[in-house]
């Protein structure tokens, strides 16, 4: 099942790209505990940092996300500093699979994935990566003929259904990034929000234990659209759709993690 696909362990060869800082308080809620929408402003912050130090910001300058993965093992609570590790999983012509592992000077231990697509400034569609860039990434990668294909495909249920509730999510103008789409960070402040409460069966919070968080998007969410959040929860996890006018955009899933931590890198060539 893809919702329990280990992520690649990180490979004894390649480049690796590090950076590290502290939690800040603006990404935590009340329990001090880093939040997915901060842990995605973490990913997007260590990738255009990652560019600029393979000097590859020029010629490559516009990606989007199609899927992000957050394995929360050990979560970090502020004000933990955390060092960021990431590296070229797999990857082809067009997109890469990106990890990134953090680790937190108290313990904290998050892994994550990112299918990430190179687009076309003149286009906006996906456009080749070019050959030198791609023999850098390829170096940690050992799938070099990556394909993309959904985690999620459940559709959206009907608002009938047994434990399916519906809720607006209202946009503000924060949240729109210079092409007028949504900002990655701002679909997972909505996961937040339905997780506030969400109880775990063997006590606590859903957050407060190891989980896996899954976000996929589908087509992009502007500055005029009304979203409508569809959501089922059931003891163990939360699946929500992002709709606009009943039309399904982007489609999350959190529950408990079940494959076990990565192993530690043994030795990598760091670009920083």
């Amino acid at each position: 099942m893809a919702l329990d696909r280990p992520l690649a362990v990180p490979p004894s060869r390649g480049r690796f790209f590090d950076a590290s800082w502290p939690v800040r308080t603006g990404d935590i809620d009340a329990a001090k505990r880093l939040r997915l929408d901060g842990i995605a402003r973490y990913l997007q912050d260590v990738g255009l940092d990652n560019l600029e130090a393979a000097q590859a910001a020029d010629s490559h300058p516009l990606w989007i996300v199609r899927r992000t993965v957050i394995d929360i093992v050990r979560p970090a609570i502020w004000p933990e500093r955390v060092h960021l590790r990431r590296w070229c999983s797999a990857l082809s012509t067009r997109w890469t699979n990106m990890r990134v592992q953090i680790k937190g000077e108290s313990g904290a231990l998050i892994e994550t994935e990112g299918f990430w697509i190179h687009i076309s400034a003149d286009t906006g569609m996906p456009t080749r990566i070019d050959d030198k860039f791609i023999e850098s990434l390829g170096e940690s990668a050992d799938e070099h003929r990556l394909k993309w294909k959904r985690w999620l495909v459940e559709n959206a249920p009907a608002t009938d259904e047994q434990d399916v509730e519906e809720c607006e999510f209202v946009l503000r103008r924060t949240d729109i990034d210079p092409f007028d789409h949504v900002n990655n960070a701002v679909y997972w402040q909505a996961v937040e929000e339905l997780l506030a409460d969400h109880e775990h069966p063997g006590g606590g919070r859903l957050v407060d234990n190891p989980h896996r968080a899954v976000l996929e998007y589908l087509a992009p969410i502007v500055s005029t659209d009304k979203i409508i959040l569809r959501f089922r929860r059931d003891d163990t996890s939360l699946t929500v759709w992002f709709l606009v006018d009943d039309a399904l955009r982007a489609l999350a899933h959190v529950g408990p993690l079940s494959t076990p931590p990565t192993a530690s890198p043994s030795s990598a060539k760091p670009t920083s």
